[in-house]
């Protein structure tokens, strides 16, 4: 089994249960960690055989494009829409991390992480 790592992609989004936060947003940073075989791309440089990561980052700026209260939405919106593009995918995980959350302490920032 291989791993693709996608990571660090930062994207200003407005998610959030306060009203403010749809029109203020803040700055999210997105890890994708992509199971799968690429045997054959590696053996004949073939873009093809594998996941393109350009690909994947279309489908986290697409989705964190789309307002959701929770970031919890918002992390399972990519992972279906990467199991859905890529046929080839073993295992996803992905982490959304929301930077300085509106909270009422000093919080830096609070991620969440599914794998499937």
């Amino acid at each position: 089994m291989h791993k693709i790592l996608v990571q660090g992609i930062k994207i200003y989004a407005y998610h959030g249960c306060l009203e403010e936060e749809g029109k203020i947003g803040t700055n999210y940073i997105v890890d994708v960690t992509l199971e799968t075989d690429f045997t054959e791309a590696a053996k004949k440089d073939d873009l093809k055989k594998t996941i393109d990561y350009v690909v994947v980052y279309d489908i986290v700026k697409a989705q964190m494009a789309i307002r959701s209260k929770l970031i919890e939405q918002v992390g399972q919106r990519i992972v279906d829409e990467l199991k859905k593009q890529f046929a080839t995918l073993k295992k996803v995980e992905v982490k959304v991390t929301k930077l300085n959350p509106p909270m009422n302490g000093d919080v830096e920032r609070v991620s969440i992480i599914i794998s499937e």
